[in-house]
């Protein structure tokens, strides 16, 4: 557990980095990549690259190793600074007194060695077990992915405010899968969660923010100008909403696997980042060679090599890029070096500010106007995720339960971008 003056600085990190890795990652989606010298605007191309940007997530996750390793040499130089040298204390006296001593040692089936503490996971998650970890990290993959392309199509705001959704496949799968117990006053809170993102995705088909031009995947779908904004917006909330069911996923493997082993939290992000990248780029060569190839692939968002070329020769995309790994790693570092230091309550208030700085910083760039109807649909998610977490009291006494609720998620897995 961090240390009281030390908990101030984490979370502010924790914020700091989290508010990042939207922004940027919107920042990116944002650059013209193609055609930009064309006098039209809805002739440039932007990048739309969310299965890269899944891989650079990754590399991000991976970089937590660093971490652990830093952290290791410097409790090595600790402990052999602390220790010094000490001489081996002798035991023939004892010997001499005890004349059992000599059948005790020879019938001992202790070793001379001292005891392993703490080296490496135990548990499930020990030897080739290892490779279970894979299983979230492939469901990180497809729910990080969803959630990229769906920010291609919706403001930052409304994309952090729509993963809200989290919580009520997170309490379903809690219920299903690993047992837990749902009371009255949280099946209600999960209603009222839906129906705060359902009012922010309609804030944002009412009152959509213009872009220059629709996204490849949101053209498909419309043609008419005014409707294909409205469809973007939709279509992006539906596949933000829709990822929540992996990322509830991964929380319920993660925590499945947590309470049957000794590993720590922070080498499970590093080995899911090891294994999430490796899957991630088997997947894009793939993708490159069965789509990207073709006539109707090509120069699409399964295009390997032109996405790497739109990344390399754009600056703002190549520099962002870097930054997103950075902070995706200090967002993980930092996360897990608060979440077990301070209550729900404080973990609630920390993602309420997240989503709040993003959306300040979204609105004072000029990337999003301001809705009247998306400060309801945030205040309904905030009111009704607070009450699922036992922060705030029910409001009718038949609501409020007679013991002690159970913590869905004790193992307290975080999200990892």
């Amino acid at each position: 557990m961090a240390s009281k003056t030390v908990i101030p600085f984490l979370v502010g990190m924790m914020l700091l980095t989290g508010v990042c890795n939207t922004l940027l990652t919107k920042l990116q989606d944002n650059q013209c990549v193609r055609d930009c010298d064309n006098p039209d605007p809805k002739k440039h191309v932007l990048f739309e690259q969310p299965v890269l940007q899944t891989a650079q997530m990754f590399v991000g996750e991976a970089g937590c190793w660093l971490v652990v390793g830093l952290m290791a040499a410097y409790a090595r130089i600790t402990k052999r600074n602390r220790e010094g040298y000490e001489p081996v204390q002798s035991t023939d006296a004892q010997a001499d007194t005890d004349p059992n001593a000599d059948a005790a040692s020879i019938n001992s089936e202790s070793t001379l060695l001292p005891k392993r503490t703490g080296a490496g996971p135990g548990g499930v998650l020990s030897g080739f077990g290892i490779l279970l970890l894979s299983l979230p990290a492939i469901c990180d993959i497809l729910g990080t992915t969803l959630m990229n392309a769906g920010l291609l199509m919706v403001a930052a705001s409304i994309y952090q405010m729509t993963r809200g959704a989290l919580v009520l496949f997170v309490g379903l799968f809690s219920l299903v899968f690993l047992g837990r117990k749902l009371h009255l006053f949280q099946w209600l809170s999960l209603f009222g969660v839906v129906l705060g993102v359902a009012l922010v995705g309609l804030a944002g088909a009412i009152q959509p923010d213009t872009k220059a031009n629709a996204t490849s995947l949101s053209a498909l779908v419309a043609e008419d100008p005014a409707a294909a904004e409205a469809v973007r917006v939709v279509l992006g909330v539906l596949l933000i909403a829709g990822a929540q069911i992996f990322t509830a996923t991964q929380f319920v493997l993660e925590e499945s696997l947590l309470e049957r082993s000794s590993i720590e939290p922070i080498e499970v992000v590093g080995w899911e980042g090891l294994f999430g990248l490796a899957v991630t780029l088997i997947g894009m060569l793939v993708l490159h060679f069965a789509i990207g190839r073709t006539d109707a692939g090509r120069l699409g968002p399964f295009d390997l090599v032109e996405g790497f070329r739109q990344m390399v020769e754009n600056k703002v995309v190549l520099i962002s890029s870097f930054l997103i790994m950075i902070s995706i790693g200090g967002f993980n570092f930092f996360g897990l070096s608060v979440t077990r230091s301070v209550s729900a309550t404080s973990r609630s208030t920390i993602d309420t500010c997240r989503t709040l700085f993003i959306w300040i910083v979204s609105l004072g760039l000029g990337w999003e106007t301001f809705k009247w109807l998306q400060v309801a649909g945030f205040a309904l998610l905030v009111y009704f995720t607070f009450l699922f977490n036992g922060i705030v009291q029910p409001p009718f006494e038949f609501l409020r339960p007679r013991r002690d609720v159970e913590e869905l998620l004790p193992e307290q897995p975080i999200e990892h971008n």
